[in-house]
């Protein structure tokens, strides 16, 4: 077993979830504030070196499901998966190959947002 940390369309509730029904939910945290969340129109990315903390679900998880979570993500093209500590263990994040020149950010570290910067 693996963990991951999901943070968008994945998370409870969303339209990619059906992914990890399977799979147990450790829960909820927040990374630490190195990130810049975009809105991405139907999903949102997230790349390094920004100064928001991102929320979201900790989620164990099988191989097959890593598998099927990598085909989504278009691993290891758009989005790269990297490992971050968290209180569950260290677990698998998908951070953004490259940022959009045209990018939303969520200032408050939450997808879905109300607010939005350009």
């Amino acid at each position: 077993m693996s963990l991951i940390f999901v943070y968008g369309s994945l998370k409870r509730g969303h339209y990619n979830h059906a992914l990890l029904r399977a799979s147990p939910c450790r829960g909820a945290w927040q990374t630490p504030a190195r990130f810049t969340l975009l809105d991405l129109g139907r999903y949102p990315g997230i790349v390094e070196g920004g100064t928001t903390a991102i929320s979201g679900e900790v989620y164990a998880i099988d191989r097959p499901t890593l598998r099927a979570l990598d085909r989504l993500e278009g691993h290891p093209d758009y989005y790269r998966r990297q490992t971050i500590a968290t209180p569950y263990g260290d677990a698998f994040i998908y951070v953004l190959v490259a940022a959009p020149q045209q990018r939303v950010v969520i200032a408050s570290g939450c997808w879905p947002a109300a607010e939005a910067a350009g």
